[in-house]
């Protein structure tokens, strides 16, 4: 199967190791990244989402309508807008970006954020908003008479859109998370299921409970799945360790300063979602797993959002990546520290060589289907 590479689409230069230095929206800097990802084997870039940072909709149409390759995957929280009003918003950048969109729903793990802008519905209470919301949204961009429409959570009557996405039928769905509740509803509902960085036996794990969710909703397939690292590559590995060691010291240093190192401060100490719930435990337990992935960045940050590093060579790296991909992983997320810098590197020394063995791998299968297929009609 196709692996596909998803980076980020910052709207300024700062990270958890370093200040930004300029304004929340920085409109060069947000180009200039977006095309280093395009222009260096990159699939897709992420526009996420954050109570106070700049609406990632309109910033994603600015670069969709100056780049012509790179896809995008624009992240959206339903409690910040009528699923109808939502629906139009995405058919209406699909088509600006000629089919390149796919939405990314997030439910809020955290009650502090989610508060921020006026949302008080319990964790899950916000689930079951999710999946209605999502089906509204997937009607709205297929159905074209008018339809009403009485659930839990919207009501309204007679609504038909008259824009409709580029993509038929329709873009993808993405959604995430790591408890019972997430795997219920995504496992139902979307089309790529994200997961963040954790050991492969552990990921493994998580990708049978989305199986097994789907098969549970009556699903016949599966949602793609997708995994986050923070890559720290160096060319040698002594180098890379080095760079890791400094990249959890600067970590520590502007935690000890006072400053937020998380791109979403959640005003609490203990993470109320599952996701960073793991990656603590993950850390806590231990520093290295498998072949490079590395946990005092989680312990860092706090469990803060992807914050698995994989640390190594670019080869190390690729191998490591190869190995979720032997698990079932086929869309790889990747962000580093150094956010355009990283982004090139990772695209120049990382990239080639996961897509090359990925190509020999799928060669090797086929040619052993088309040995089966003979056996089978000697």
């Amino acid at each position: 199967m196709p692996v596909e590479f998803l980076g980020i689409a910052a709207t300024h230069d700062g990270s958890e190791t370093t200040a930004r230095s300029g304004g929340a929206f920085d409109k060069e800097y947000t180009l200039r990244l977006a095309r280093a990802h395009e222009d260096h084997g990159w699939d897709r870039v992420l526009f996420a989402y954050g109570s106070g940072s700049p609406d990632p909709a309109p910033a994603a149409a600015y670069i969709a309508s100056r780049l012509d390759r790179l896809q995008i995957l624009l992240a959206h929280r339903p409690n910040v807008s009528y699923p109808t009003f939502a629906a139009k918003t995405f058919a209406t950048l699909d088509q600006i970006s000629e089919g390149r969109l796919t939405v990314h729903f997030i439910t809020g793990g955290n009650d502090h954020e989610q508060g921020r802008e006026g949302d008080t519905l319990t964790k899950d209470q916000r689930y079951a908003r999710t999946r209605e919301y999502i089906q509204i949204v997937r009607k709205i961009w297929t159905t074209h008479e008018p339809f009403d429409h009485e659930g839990e959570h919207y009501r309204f009557r007679d609504f038909v859109s008259d824009v409709f996405p580029a993509q038929q039928p329709r873009p993808d769905i993405s959604f995430g998370g790591s408890s019972p509740a997430a795997y219920a509803a995504g496992g139902a509902e979307a089309d790529i299921y994200c997961l963040w960085g954790e050991p492969l036996e552990k990921t493994a794990e998580q990708i049978e409970a989305v199986k097994a969710a789907a098969k549970a909703a009556g699903r016949t397939d599966v949602p793609r799945i997708q995994v986050a690292f923070r890559p720290i590559i160096a060319p040698t590995e002594e180098l890379a360790w080095e760079k890791a060691r400094r990249t959890v010291g600067a970590i520590e240093a502007r935690k000890a300063s006072g400053e937020s190192v998380t791109r979403r401060h959640t005003g609490q100490a203990h993470p109320q979602n599952s996701g960073s719930q793991r990656l603590l435990a993950i850390a806590e337990a231990g520093e290295r797993y498998d072949r490079a992935l590395w946990t005092p960045t989680a312990a860092a940050t706090g469990g803060a959002g992807n914050s698995n590093a994989l640390v190594g060579t670019p080869e190390t790296v690729a191998r490591a990546l190869l190995d979720y991909y032997d698990l079932g992983v086929d869309i790889l997320s990747a962000r580093g520290y150094d956010l355009l810098g990283d982004a090139i590197d990772f695209g120049r020394h990382v990239i080639p060589i996961v897509r090359e063995e990925v190509a020999k791998r799928d060669a090797e299968r086929a040619a052993r289907g088309v040995q089966t297929l003979a056996a089978v009609h000697r």
